[in-house]
């Protein structure tokens, strides 16, 4: 799968309205048929930074993303709502869901 991680860092008028203001991307990126994931936090830290923690099936599904209409649009949407360029993690790794943290496990 391709697993991406992404810090976004939201202008200080945008940021209570962030979830709002990525909403159709969201639903859009979540519909995709090799869309795994597409989950959105808010830092704890940073009430202006958000990440969004995502991934693909696969490099096809991946490109599938970034090829989409609703991304374009996104490229276009977002940017005025950012205080600076996203920073990324994008990688590709040899499963296709969470793996459990064994050192928490819960009985």
């Amino acid at each position: 799968m391709i697993f991406i991680t992404a810090k976004f860092r939201v202008r200080p008028e945008s940021a209570d309205r962030f979830a709002e203001i990525t909403a159709e991307f969201t639903r859009a990126t979540r519909a995709e048929p090799g869309c795994l994931w597409f989950d959105w936090s808010r830092s704890l830290d940073d009430p202006n930074e958000y990440v969004l923690v995502e991934a693909f099936k696969d490099g096809d599904a991946g490109a599938a993303h970034v090829q989409s209409d609703h991304f374009r649009k996104a490229q276009q949407d977002l940017p005025p709502h950012l205080a600076e360029t996203p920073r990324i993690v994008n990688t590709t790794i040899p499963q296709d869901d969470w793996s459990l943290l064994g050192e928490m496990a819960v009985d």
